[in-house]
């Protein structure tokens, strides 16, 4: 188990974070666990959890943070927004963090648009997936497997 020395972390990042519109009350949050639980990420994605990510910023781990490629899973869904009883808009808690780590240098800007292009391309994705599974009969199976594929080549592109 590693240890937090806290007197090497930063006291004040959770007061950065909360000064940004959209995170104000992230420091509300008492790791109930609500958030990862209702999250689609956590579900396949083992290492993902809101609530570590938010416990590690209250404690001063910039660095941790703010390089942490978790940040870059977020689907931004906000099942977890909708279900905080403290309402703890992790999601934008999440942007927050995300220009912060481009701001401090931790990720080049691109990092930003990519994922936003991510996101765009797995919605779409997932609604063509579920108009499949609706009416299997139109045959849409072909095309959006055509489609993933090249979502896959344009990202591996860039």
């Amino acid at each position: 188990m590693n240890r937090i020395v806290l007197a090497e972390k930063d006291p004040k990042f959770k007061y950065d974070i909360a000064s940004q519109p959209g995170a104000e009350s992230f420091m509300k949050c008492f790791t109930c666990g609500t958030c990862t639980a209702s999250c689609p990420v956590a579900e396949v994605h083992g290492e993902y959890d809101p609530r570590k990510i938010i416990r590690m910023a209250v404690l001063g781990m910039r660095e941790e943070v703010l390089s942490s490629d978790l940040l870059w899973m977020c689907s931004r869904c906000y099942a977890c927004a909708a279900l905080c009883p403290q309402n703890v808009k992790f999601t934008d808690v999440v942007g927050v963090l995300r220009d912060m780590a481009v701001k401090e240098g931790y990720v080049p800007a691109a990092r930003l648009e990519q994922a936003r292009e991510l996101d765009r391309a797995v919605h779409a994705l997932r609604c063509r997936l579920i108009g499949e599974r609706l009416h299997p009969e139109e045959g849409l199976e072909e095309e959006i497997l055509e489609a993933v594929e090249e979502e896959l080549r344009k990202s591996w592109e860039r």
